[in-house]
């Protein structure tokens, strides 16, 4: 019995002691519990609110490019696309070849669609094809229910109404590279677009807008279910207004025809450019719908380049263009005066090597008018003999030569304005005169672009130090008239080189029209010829080879700089025709249609008339 009795007393202890256990364990469970969901019950109640609910980013309309009258340059229309989600395909492989055999996929493409699907989640829509016809959209369309995880789609892309005419200024957009995707998570998004090149590029955070979000509930693994309130739409992108008349761009672009060349047109007053037009070009929609593998190699292999704008990134010696602005140089340092004279026999002779003027048998004698007038190097050799080439250096730089404008486009070169320094810092050797002679003909190795020599004849023919403009601001009014500072050059000496330009195009000059009414403006102008190849003294014995009779790429640069009106002036030009020929012959007659028609259009928006109609802008 008292046995029992301690036995007992055993287990009410370990009866106790275990219920004290329990006890304590659930009072601690409890209080964790109450702590949990009352006092941390915020923080884990919004813990689990993010991992059901997700923001997702809306893509905002990109802003519009518009010339100076508010025409549509690159703007926004309907994209019928297709989307793969990858997780949903039977087999991404299988599916691809099946979508392939009613929209075409290069190979470049179905590389970049591979890529894509490795790097992203299975649920991740990846864009296929882009910019399909409505008859192709409709095909896909009536294959979806073959095709698992395929997802047609009518939305918005970036549409260029007038094509390849503004592709050098505008540039394009493309999708988003690798190193894109990280910086921005809207660049996520199947189908969104970036600037790839010319202002789209520049201005890519200005256009782009601002993303919209929504919230969607999703399950586990991040797949969205549905959409849930509120809903931030996006905000659009900014509009990019910008100087160009697209009038004048389609005439000039047309007026080039199959050419090699480049063409600047500026408002001298407000330093606005109105044409820039670069030839061949090429249809910035190619791009952003994703250009084919054939197409691209076409543009590379072609020789006359249509990737590259030869307004601002071709450089070429400017030739005889730069005459008027080398006498300025000879003026100011007191090497000679309007009437000096020398006699030009076709021919000048420094120490063992001679130096030939483009007439054969020379002009006979003449002043400075006359040296310009008739282009006449024997002239400037003689003059440059006597003037440093520092001092021609110097002055082609105050008018433009060796700078960058900044104008918002890609691959602008400074050209090359070269001096005893340069020589000596690039190629550590000294200078030599007749170095200094080859420059004041525009050749040797000074190098300019056609902006540069646009920039040179609007400071030439206002006396001002004009610089162009391509975007205006957004109060900005076209054709406003720009404070520029005077030129520090004698306005006298000034007088003298405009005189020589006119009397360029006058009878008797290198680029006078005999076929020009009389009535219509008058224009000023230079001529240029620069040559590519060295002609051999056996050559100019038995005849120099005729540009015609030569391969395209060993003929002349052909190049023309004018200004009009000559009592007034208000618009400058600047014409090269790579391996063109003859600068009075070629580009003079593509400056003057250009002048003429710069100011048909300037004259209609003066007198209230309908502006000359452009080319039709398509949806927006």
């Amino acid at each position: 019995m008292a046995r029992e009795g301690l036995r007992y007393q055993a287990f009410s202890r370990r009866a106790f002691l275990l219920a004290g256990v329990q006890g304590l364990a659930m009072t601690a469970l409890g209080g964790r519990l109450y702590y949990l969901s009352v006092v941390e019950g915020d923080k884990y109640k919004l813990r689990a609110e993010r991992n059901r609910v997700a923001i997702r980013l809306i893509a905002p309309e990109r802003g519009e490019i518009l010339d100076r009258y508010g025409r549509k340059l690159a703007t926004n229309r309907q994209d019928f696309r297709v989307f793969l989600i990858p997780e949903q395909a039977d087999e991404v492989a299988n599916t691809l070849v099946k979508i392939g055999n009613i929209v075409k996929l290069d190979e470049r493409r179905l590389s970049r669609i591979k890529r894509l699907i490795k790097r992203q989640r299975k649920f991740v829509p990846v864009t296929v094809a882009q910019g399909l016809d409505w008859d192709t959209f409709a095909k896909v369309n009536v294959a979806v229910p073959e095709l698992p995880g395929v997802v047609p789609d009518a939305g918005r892309s970036r549409y260029y109404p007038t094509g390849n005419e503004i592709a050098h200024l505008v540039g394009y957009t493309a999708a988003p590279n690798e190193d894109d995707v990280a910086l921005n998570p809207l660049y996520q998004l199947p189908g969104f677009k970036v600037g790839r090149q010319g202002l789209e590029r520049r201005y890519e955070d200005r256009l782009r807008g601002a993303a919209g979000t929504r919230r969607v509930e999703v399950n586990s693994v991040g797949r969205e279910i549905r959409e849930l309130p509120p809903r931030q739409e996006a905000e659009a992108g900014e509009n990019l207004n910008l100087t160009i008349d697209l009038a004048l761009q389609q005439f000039t672009i047309e007026l080039l025809g199959e050419e090699a060349a480049g063409v600047v047109a500026m408002d001298i007053k407000s330093g606005e450019v109105l044409a820039m037009a670069s030839a061949p070009t090429y249809d910035p929609n190619e791009f952003t719908r994703g250009i084919s593998t054939e197409n691209w190699n076409a543009l590379l292999k072609d020789p006359r380049k249509p990737l590259i704008n030869k307004c601002v990134t071709g450089q070429y010696p400017p030739g005889s263009t730069i005459k008027p602005v080398v006498a300025l140089a000879a003026l100011e340092h007191g090497i000679v005066k309007p009437e000096t004279e020398y006699y030009c026999n076709g021919s000048h002779r420094l120490g063992n090597h001679t130096f030939n003027c483009w007439k054969r048998g020379g002009h006979g004698r003449l002043d400075l008018l006359g040296a310009v007038a008739h282009s006449c190097d024997v002239y400037f050799y003689k003059v440059a003999e006597e003037l440093d080439i520092d001092n021609i250096a110097d002055m082609v730089s105050r008018f433009g030569l060796g700078d960058l404008f900044d104008l918002g486009i890609d691959g602008e070169k400074a050209g090359l304005v070269p001096d005893r320094g340069w020589k000596r810092a690039v190629l550590n050797q000294p200078w030599h005169l007749g170095e200094t002679l080859n420059v004041s003909i525009g050749q040797g190795a000074l190098l300019s672009t056609p902006l540069q020599l646009a920039v040179m004849t609007s400071r030439v023919a206002s006396g001002r130090r004009v610089f162009p403009t391509l975007v205006r601001t957004p109060d900005g009014t076209a054709g406003q008239m720009a404070a520029f500072d005077a030129m520090d050059v004698n306005p006298l000496h000034l007088r003298i080189a405009r005189r020589g330009m006119e009397m360029v195009t006058e009878r008797g000059g290198t680029a006078h029209d005999y076929r020009r009414a009389k009535d219509a403006v008058k224009i000023a102008g230079k001529s240029g010829t620069a040559q590519v190849r060295r002609i051999s003294k056996e050559e100019r014995l038995e005849g120099v080879i005729d540009n015609d009779d030569l391969p395209w790429n060993m003929r002349d640069h052909a190049l023309f700089v004018a200004y009009a009106p000559v009592e007034e002036p208000e618009i400058a030009v600047a014409v090269l025709v790579q391996h063109g020929g003859g600068g009075s012959s070629v580009a003079a007659p593509i400056a003057r249609a250009v002048i003429d028609k710069a100011m048909e259009i300037k004259g209609a928006q003066q007198g209230g008339d309908n502006l000359p109609t452009a080319a039709a802008e398509g949806d927006s």
